[in-house]
């Protein structure tokens, strides 16, 4: 009997394997992207909450520092794995997560019952967006400076090398950007895990100076700290919020990962590790009271120092390289939902999707990054500052979740109001705790997420306004058209086919008009292609194109609908390959065809449609704006711009 089922079961055996070698290779792969943030946190958490330079500071005793390890411990549990692994993951936009995914879903229910709620909410979710751009600024200054300072705790006397490596590691990351991560990727995930082993076996060996800290692991301890010495307790919440830096990275990549690798990375590797580290920490602690100055770097036995502190620099360079990744993406998703003008994307990989690399975005971290370096100077310095980008898109990200959730899930009402009372006010404690820090360092993120935020908020407004005027001076398309055929003799037809992008199929566009009206011709086969973003991050080829001809298949006039996910290139001339002879009536050649851009010219106008300064921030935005041809990757040799002037 087993003799006949070899043969059946050996095919089924293999693919059980691969799907296990997928699998780890999927785990590995998060470990290297998702997890770089969170866990290089313990670098410098504990060392900032028992900070004595803090207005607040903890008292350093058994009490106080099996409270701190205790509620570390618990708020990874609530914020992490409760909030994102266990709830946020489950919803997702086409498998993509993250805040844009949110906010993407929200303006899809909107467009079609459009409320107060889903309006206050979109514009919450792009501060939200707006906070993650500036995580994406402070991470990199924070970790690669936390990770250099342990030349400090090798040799006192190196200190004064600390900024200057930091400067020189920062600006070689930035350099490299352009060209991608796809070659060094690959090595990101042994990296990691090799971090992260380290730091557990570390852990391992504070712990066993004080074995009893692990009785820490209870949520009593936490309560006793939180409740009994809230009067200092509170202002450690700006501290402890670092422990979860980096959480809306789990939720941002699960649409390159998915969410089965994520949690297993999350609870079997990264938690066990991080938590034996903090408790390690906390053991050295109360074991010698001078490990206060730098307790990670103090846990490792002086021998394995240098070769930690190297470890540590490339895991930082690793977080600080996912954390810019994704501002690449949410600038890129803002820009194709209409919150940002078009930027220049370059994708960096053939082979693997979502490798992209923005120039302008990388160039405005950068300069970010190294004025938050030269003035900090630390990254104790910089922790209040880092710590209200974390809970502010920790919050916004909870609050657009759970509308979500009520709108989408069957679940009892009672249980997602309960779920959001716990979960939100928890968080609004660290929000409330982070604003007292306001003076030291919190108004940063806040100043450049508010700038972020006025920024897209302004294009979106201004592009409404300049959509509205252009759609009046174009005109509908089928009166334009009746009123050229009526008068044949005026305008002369020329062979060939030409191309006119336009926002739709009900309007002229500019380019049409202003050809036929000055040049008096038209071409035997006109194309009008308007190209769409989906709310999903990807479209089947299938879906790519839809022709239609308006009615009337003799008048060589064809509408073509190029339809791409928001997280794909715009490669116009692709899509129209698609589009087979006979559903274009046989005119669309491609291979000679002209493209016609509409260019509009923006200024200022005296009507009070925005703010004066608004209109001076609309129009400095639109100077970044990528040129037309290349955004839809034209043939610049075969490429006509006609303009016309609008005022905002």
């Amino acid at each position: 009997m087993s003799t006949r089922l070899a043969p059946a079961t050996a095919p089924v055996a293999a693919a059980r394997d691969t799907h296990a070698r997928i699998r780890l290779a999927l785990v590995l792969g998060a470990l290297g992207v998702v997890f770089g943030d969170i866990g290089t946190s313990p670098i410098y958490t504990l060392q900032t909450i028992f900070n004595p330079a803090d207005p607040h500071p903890v008292p350093v005793d058994q009490e106080n520092v099996y409270g701190v390890v205790s509620l570390i411990f618990w708020s990874m549990m609530i914020i992490v794995t409760l909030t994102y692994v266990s709830l946020a993951m489950r919803v997702d936009n086409h498998g993509e997560g993250g805040i844009m995914a949110l906010i993407t879903l929200i303006r899809q229910w909107a467009a079609t019952n459009r409320t107060r709620s889903t309006a206050v909410l979109a514009v919450l979710g792009v501060f939200g967006a707006s906070l993650f751009l500036g995580d994406g600024m402070i991470t990199p200054a924070i970790s690669v400076l936390s990770a250099v300072e342990g030349l400090k705790v090798v040799n006192p006397e190196l200190g004064s090398w600390i900024i200057p490596i930091t400067v020189a590691i920062i600006l070689a990351l930035f350099a490299a950007q352009r060209f991608g991560t796809h070659t060094v990727g690959r090595l990101f995930g042994p990296i990691t895990t090799a971090w992260f082993a380290a730091i557990a076996a570390c852990g391992i060996g504070g712990v066993l100076l004080e074995p009893r800290i692990l009785m820490a692991l209870s949520p009593t301890y936490a309560f006793t700290f939180l409740l009994g010495h809230f009067h200092y307790a509170f202002f450690a919440l700006a501290a402890i919020v670092l422990c979860f830096t980096g959480a809306e990275a789990l939720y941002a990549d699960m649409g390159h990962f998915g969410r089965k690798p994520i949690t297993v990375g999350w609870i079997f590797v990264v938690v066990p590790a991080v938590t034996l580290n903090y408790f390690g920490q906390g053991a050295l602690i109360l074991h010698d009271r001078a490990a206060l100055a730098s307790p990670f770097f103090l846990l490792i036995p002086e021998w394995a120092r240098i070769p930690m502190i190297v470890l540590a620099t490339a895991a930082t360079v690793i977080a600080s390289q996912a954390v810019i990744s994704g501002a690449f993406s949410v600038a890129s998703q803002a820009a194709e939902i209409g919150y940002l003008p078009r930027l220049r994307i370059l994708h960096t990989s053939h082979d693997t999707y979502g490798q992209i690399y923005v120039p302008w975005v990388n160039g405005i971290i950068l300069a970010a990054v190294l004025v938050l370096v030269f003035t900090f100077q630390s990254s104790t310095a910089l922790a209040y500052a880092y710590g209200m980008t974390a809970i502010g898109t920790n919050t916004i990200t909870t609050i657009l979740f759970f509308y979500v959730a009520f709108r989408s899930w069957r679940a009892p009402r009672w249980l997602l109001w309960a779920g959001l009372a716990l979960i939100l006010s928890f968080e609004l404690l660290f929000v409330a705790a982070n604003l007292t820090k306001i003076l030291h360092g919190a108004w940063l993120p806040l100043a450049i997420a508010l700038a972020s935020f006025s920024i897209m908020a302004t294009w979106q407004r201004g592009r409404e306004i300049v959509t509205a005027k252009r759609t009046r001076i174009e005109g509908p398309l089928q009166d334009f058209m009746d009123e050229v055929t009526a008068r044949p003799g005026e305008v002369a037809t020329v062979p060939g086919t030409a191309i006119f992008l336009n926002r739709g199929k009900t309007t002229v566009p500019l380019a049409l008009r202003d050809n036929i009206r000055h040049n008096h011709v038209r071409h035997q086969n006109i194309v009008i292609v308007s190209v769409e973003i989906a709310t999903s991050p990807r479209v089947p080829s299938r879906h790519r194109v839809v022709v239609d001809d308006l009615g009337d298949p003799t008048d060589g006039i064809t509408h073509v609908t190029v339809t791409f996910g928001y997280a794909e290139q715009t490669d116009v001339p692709r899509a129209l390959a698609l589009v087979s002879p006979k559903a274009a009536c046989g005119r669309l050649d491609l291979a000679g065809a002209i493209y016609y851009l509409s260019k509009i010219e923006l200024r200022a106008g005296r009507k009070p449609r925005m703010a004066g300064w608004r209109k001076k921030l609309f129009l400095a935005t639109s100077r970044i704006t990528v040129d037309a041809a290349e955004h839809f990757n034209l043939p610049l040799d075969r490429t006509v711009v006609l303009g016309e002037v609008v005022e905002v």
